[in-house]
Order: structure tokens, then C-alpha cells, then sequence
């Protein structure tokens, strides 16, 4: 038996406003949630066309066989920052005419894992095993209006296409339960003096990994309290005289508390790393997720939460290095300090749902470029009195690279110096005079 798809009425009316030309289609993305029972399924969002495709046609459709992969995987790509945790591209959709039937299913399975691949990728944290792989390839006939459900398993690429039932539901995210937090982050990221093509982006991710870690190995405190990961987080709610939970105005708050070293289980190493820099981030993050309010367990919503912080400073950072200049050659970079704002978070409400969906707001955008952005993005209007700005405060310290050959020679000499002392100590004070070093040499380094 497939996997079943409760999907929101407006998705629905929203597929079946478009009618397409004969051997023409419409192309997009299905946005919801995963669960191991069933998978919920709260907005569709055609693919935008390109700004040139925009400005000859308003109602620009290509023909099957010029589907823009590349811009589809862009479009899925771009959204997926605009998600808060529990939210995940579940799939695409093809709109198309009758005549197109026997073609669709290729150009579903050739995008649903196209899509799949490009959200996945930038990714710092993986699925479990025992999470849903599949997922939705739906094709809409625009004529009959027919549709047609089809899901293919992402860990198999070689697989085949499975039938799946998909149903329609008023106000399924309605009462969608909101998990929220604030993360004081404070993280230095090192340098290497030594590393080859040095890339400034990269070695941030590489520390932002080590980070991650840290948030998935985390205790989470829901209100307070700790609780047990197969407990359901509406345990002990009161019901309404209908018999059920009645969550709507209930936010859960969530602090995470994170291991500042490791256990005495764990044996303890150092190691000595000439830099030349580093990238130090700081601020407070506010973080949010929405887990759907069908018996929730507390696993589910304590992942869905943190994902979304890793998440959101992972998509933070990615945002700040397409600026060209911030991203350049060492080479070209001077060796001051340099101090960068990054993005606050912005939320917008979707119609006829408790769900509200992000975007990231740099100091100097106005409110009009915000909506335009969301209407670009989600194909709908968001009024901007209902955009809500997050207050952060976040910084980027970015200290970049110097190319100083006789300094280095310095330093490796002073370096082999305090080695060769280093050996003559034991155990643990070994340990502790190479982190002793580690510090007291960034510091004199940077200060030169």
C-alpha cells in the first residue's frame, strides 16, 4: 500500500486555477511535512519564471521538453531557506494538457530527484533511517483536472514509481503546534595559515558543522521540562468537548542546553593549528518550528526544532557569501578587521494556517522589497503589516588571511620551541598546556 498525502483544500483550488496551452505545462514545488503515518501537504508554489521570461509573457508555460531543470532545482533551493523546521520540499508538481499524459511521468521522476539533490546539498545534518525517504511526483491534468499520485524512494535512484492516496482536508495546518527559541551563539571559527585554496565559505561551513553537532548532541527543555522522546508532546493537555486537543494559542518554549566539553568518558586531545584568521559569529537567533498536532511525539518536534536552528545560521552565513566582495581571494582582501550584519529574520503568515514561513532582511531593505521577495518566491501576497521581524542582533567578525612568510617563519620557530617543553610534561597537563598555546598563539598572531 502507498504512502498517503493530506493536503490543504487551498492546494486544490491553487492547482486547478491553471490552464494550461496545448504541449504546454506549469511546473512547481509541494511544501508540508513528513510523518511516519502519513505526510501532510499545506502549499504548492509554481516555478517562477525567469525575470526575461517575465517581462515578454506574464503567462509564460514551456512546452515538456523545455522544462528548466536547473531553474526548477534554483527555485527549490531558494524556498527551502523560507522554511521553518518541520517544513521540507516534498515533491513537485506538472500541470500539463491532456495530450502530454504518457511524457509527465519522466519529467517528474528526472525532477523530483533533481530537486531532492540541490535541497539536500547544503544541508548540515542528515535523515535518520527510520524517517520517510519518499517522495511526490503529481501530475495535473489541466483540462480534466484530474491527479495523478505517484512517489519515488530518494535512497534509491534506480527506483520505480509507487501509487500513493491523495486527499483533501479544510484547515489541515490550522492547529499546527509552534515550537520556539532563542540561540546565544558565540562561535570561532579558525583559519588554517597552511590550508590550499583557501576558501572562506567552505572553512565557515566546516565550523559550522562542528557546531551542529553540538546543537543535535543538546539537551531541549520543552517549557521547562525534560521529556521523554517517545512521550506526545500534547500529553496532559486539556480537550475540548469535541474530544480534541486544542493547541491553538500555544507556543511551546523551547532552551537548548549544550555539553561545554566533553564527557569524562571521552578521552581528550589537542592539537597545535597554525592560522591566519578567523570568522567569528555572534548574536541571538530566533528559531521556530511547526509540527502537525495528529498525537506529535516529542522526537519528532525536538528534531524539527533543532533543524530549523542549524538551519537558519547555515542559511545566514550561504546568504552572506554571495556577496562577491565579501567572498574574495585572500590575495585581494586587506588584513583588517572586517564586521558584517547578518540577516534578520523576518516571518509571514500563510493564509488559513497557523504555519508562518521566513525570510532573511538585511538592514537596508524596505518592507516592499520583503513582500515582493515573498510574492516572487510563494506566488501569493503577504500584507506587509503581517511581516514580523525577529530581534537579533548578529554580527560576522571576519579576520582575514595575511600573507607574512617571514612571521610565519617566526612563529614555526617559536612554535617548535614550546613543543620540545611540551614533551617533557604528562597526561593531562599535556593536554592543557597544547590548548594553553593554541589560544596565546591566535592571540599574539592576530595582534602582530
Amino acid at each position: 500500500m502507498g504512502r498517503s498525502y493530506f493536503v490543504e483544500e487551498a492546494v486544490g483550488q491553487y492547482l486547478s486555477n491553471f490552464n494550461t496551452k496545448p504541449k504546454t505545462c506549469v511546473t512547481g514545488l509541494l511544501i508540508g511535512q513528513c510523518s511516519p503515518q502519513r505526510d501532510y501537504v499545506i502549499l504548492a508554489i509554481r516555478t517562477p519564471p525567469r525575470e526575461e521570461q517575465n517581462e515578454n509573457n506574464k503567462n509564460y508555460h514551456p512546452k515538456l521538453a523545455d522544462i528548466d531543470e536547473e531553474w526548477v532545482t534554483t527555485h527549490a533551493s531558494q524556498l527551502s531557506r523560507m522554511l521553518p523546521g518541520g517544513l521540507l520540499v516534498l515533491g513537485v508538481f506538472i500541470v500539463a494538457a491532456p495530450e502530454l499524459a504518457k511524457d509527465i511521468q519522466n519529467a517528474l521522476r528526472k525532477l523530483v530527484f533533481s530537486v531532492e539533490k540541490s535541497v539536500a546539498k547544503k544541508r548540515l545534518w542528515s535523515f535518520t533511517d527510520e524517517e520517510v525517504s519518499d517522495r511526490v511526483a503529481l501530475h495535473v491534468c489541466s483540462a480534466t483536472k484530474k491527479i495523478l499520485c505517484r512517489t519515488y524512494d530518494m535512497q534509491d535512484p534506480k527506483s520505480s514509481a509507487k501509487p500513493a492516496d491523495w486527499k483533501y482536508q479544510s484547515g489541515l495546518s490550522a492547529f499546527w503546534l509552534p515550537l520556539e527559541c532563542t540561540i546565544n551563539v558565540n562561535i570561532h571559527i579558525p583559519l588554517s595559515a597552511t590550508s590550499v585554496g583557501y576558501e572562506l565559505e567552505k572553512n565557515t561551513r566546516n565550523g559550522l558543522i562542528r557546531w551542529a553537532k553540538q546543537i543535535e548532541e543538546g539537551v531541549f527543555l520543552i517549557n521547562g521540562q525534560v521529556k521523554e522522546d517517545d512521550a506526545e508532546l500534547l500529553e496532559g493537555q486539556k480537550k475540548s468537548s469535541r474530544g480534541n486537543n486544542q493547541p491553538s494559542s500555544q507556543t511551546f518554549d523551547v532552551k537548548v542546553l549544550t555539553q561545554l566539553s566533553q564527557s569524562s568518558g571521552h578521552r581528550s586531545t589537542a592539537t597545535v593549528q597554525v592560522c591566519s584568521g578567523s570568522v567569528n559569529l555572534k548574536g541571538a537567533v530566533k528559531c521556530r518550528a511547526y509540527i502537525h498536532n495528529n498525537k506529535p511525539k516529542v522526537k519528532d518536534a525536538i528534531k524539527a526544532l533543532k533543524r530549523d536552528i542549524i538551519n537558519t545560521l547555515s542559511d545566514r552565513c550561504e546568504i552572506l557569501f554571495e556577496d562577491p566582495i565579501i567572498n574574495e581571494a585572500p590575495g585581494k582582501k586587506n588584513s583588517e578587521r572586517d564586521y558584517h550584519a547578518l540577516p534578520h529574520r523576518v516571518f509571514a503568515p500563510i493564509a488559513g494556517s497557523n504555519v508562518m514561513l521566513c525570510d532573511y532582511k538585511f538592514g537596508d531593505e524596505t518592507s516592499g522589497e520583503i513582500q515582493e521577495r515573498f510574492f516572487e518566491m510563494l506566488d501569493q501576497d503577504v500584507r506587509g503589516e503581517a511581516i514580523h521581524i525577529a530581534e537579533e542582533v548578529n554580527t560576522v567578525d571576519l579576520n582575514p588571511p595575511v600573507d607574512n612568510t617571514d612571521h610565519m617563519q617566526q612563529i614555526q620557530l617559536t612554535k617548535a620551541a614550546l613543543l620540545l617543553k611540551l614533551q617533557q610534561n604528562m597526561g593531562v597537563v599535556i593536554a592543557a598546556a597544547v590548548t594553553i598555546f593554541a589560544v596565546t598563539f591566535s592571540f599574539n598572531y592576530f595582534s602582530d
